[in-house]
């Protein structure tokens, strides 16, 4: 094939990014899942290095690898339970392991242990399940012999990135259509050029010419990754965020529930995701045979029951807003999808009223999204006044209740508008995306 430059290639990438990226800027949340020799610690997925454990005497875990036979498609089954749309799985983590039958890495879980082509069940899984499919692939690498001396020695570097090639087309030639490639951890290159990236991109993307590629990889490709931080970027982003703030791999179920997300908390995070036009990617590391820790089970379903109903405010292609999106009133949050404000209401008012200050345009309708039910309201001067409110949260799952209110078009905004002193009296614009 013909190799464009860096600007060639990425002007190319962004001449078909919104078709490519259309699935996903709808889908809004997806399940990570983080899987490896590592979970066989319970401890860390950077256990490896963090306790210098030496290669020779890490490589023997694999010798136990226990993942059960059946075990992705339980992962694939809660990820739809919970309103996920896709799922993304570390195909190969930067411990060198990978979980697929693989030419270029026999070190790889259909020669080890319970001898499991795991990337061949999870995308069999994700299929069945409707999801969309991912992988992650980790571009440092702790056992390969060339992974380091790549940074310094011409030789290590051309047969390393060609190993990157070779795995990575594995992925993309072994198991049909793929949507996702996640890159992680560019060390130890310093640039683009170090990896090869545009070049490799290349080859890959003419593999899977539909594929969406993350921005790890010392290029900006597709979409950008915040981790273990929600941060609205000027591009399409996605958080990735773990369960409970400590692993992204298997920790014990029974200490780690103290620490982990409830329903609520994934709602919060599913809402700020909304709001910036971002993703959220919510990670699950299941236990070393491959089973569901049992404290994300009951989050994750009830966070899924409560988008069967509420869905539509976080679902679909978003409105992005400069300086700040339409604001909420302190107990509510917004999201803005189509010509509707979402309000998010996380403490549901006392007394049967509540005002939702800044809207200079009023609403042609104001109503609960989970049963379409109208609320009575009232368009005052700079102010939206909901008005005979029942004196208990109506919403019927995680206490959290949406109100939909829709407008002819996107109305004028001004936070805190009786109050210049506190912005200077500057309007939002919006736009969609």
């Amino acid at each position: 094939m013909k190799l464009l430059s860096r600007s060639e290639y990425e002007e190319q990438t962004a001449s078909t990014r919104d078709e490519r990226m259309g699935w996903w800027r709808e889908a809004r949340y997806g399940m990570f899942i983080h899987y490896g020799l590592y979970t066989h610690t319970g401890r860390h997925e950077w256990v490896q290095t963090q306790e210098n454990i030496p290669v020779d005497e890490y490589k023997r875990l694999a010798a136990g690898f226990a993942y059960k036979p059946g075990s992705a498609k339980k992962w694939a089954e809660l990820a739809k339970a919970a309103g996920m749309k896709y799922m993304v799985l570390t195909s190969r983590h930067h411990e060198g392991f990978s979980l697929w039958d693989s030419k270029a890495n026999p070190y790889n879980s259909t020669n080890y242990g319970t001898k499991v082509d795991v990337v061949a069940e999870f995308v069999e899984a994700c299929r069945e399940y409707g999801l969309k499919i991912g992988f992650y692939t980790s571009l440092m690498d702790w056992q390969h012999p060339d992974s380091w001396m790549a940074a310094v020695e011409s030789g290590a570097r051309a047969r390393f990135n060609q190993y990157i090639l070779d795995i990575n087309t594995e992925l993309l030639t072994q198991y049909g259509k793929i949507d996702v490639l996640w890159f992680d951890v560019s060390s130890p290159m310093e640039h683009w050029e170090g990896w090869n990236s545009v070049e490799i991109n290349q080859k890959l993307r003419a593999i899977q010419p539909h594929i969406i590629i993350n921005n790890r990889c010392k290029l900006d490709e597709d979409f950008g990754t915040p981790e273990e931080r929600i941060a609205a970027e000027d591009r399409d982003w996605e958080a990735c965020m773990t369960f409970n703030g400590l692993s992204w791999g298997y920790v014990d179920s029974e200490q780690a529930a103290k620490y982990s997300y409830n329903a609520q908390g994934i709602i919060r995070m599913l809402q700020r995701c909304t709001a910036g036009g971002g993703n959220l990617l919510l990670n699950v590391g299941p236990k070393p045979d491959g089973s569901i820790p049992e404290e994300v089970v009951a989050p994750l379903t009830e966070v899924g029951k409560w988008l069967e109903v509420n869905g539509r405010a976080a679902y679909g292609k978003t409105v992005k807003v400069a300086r700040r999106t339409y604001g909420g009133n302190g107990i509510c949050s917004t999201s803005v999808i189509g010509n509707s404000v979402y309000l998010w209401n996380w403490i549901w008012p006392f007394g049967g009223s509540m005002g939702i200050g800044g809207y200079k345009d009023a609403p042609k309708a104001v109503r609960y999204v989970h049963n379409g039910a109208p609320v009575d309201f009232e368009h005052k001067g700079q102010r939206i006044i909901l008005k005979n409110l029942p004196e208990k949260c109506p919403g019927p799952e995680a206490g959290i209740t949406v109100i939909e209110m829709e407008f002819e078009k996107l109305p004028q905004y001004c936070f805190a508008s009786y109050y210049p002193q506190l912005n200077g009296g500057r309007e939002i614009t919006a736009e969609r995306i």
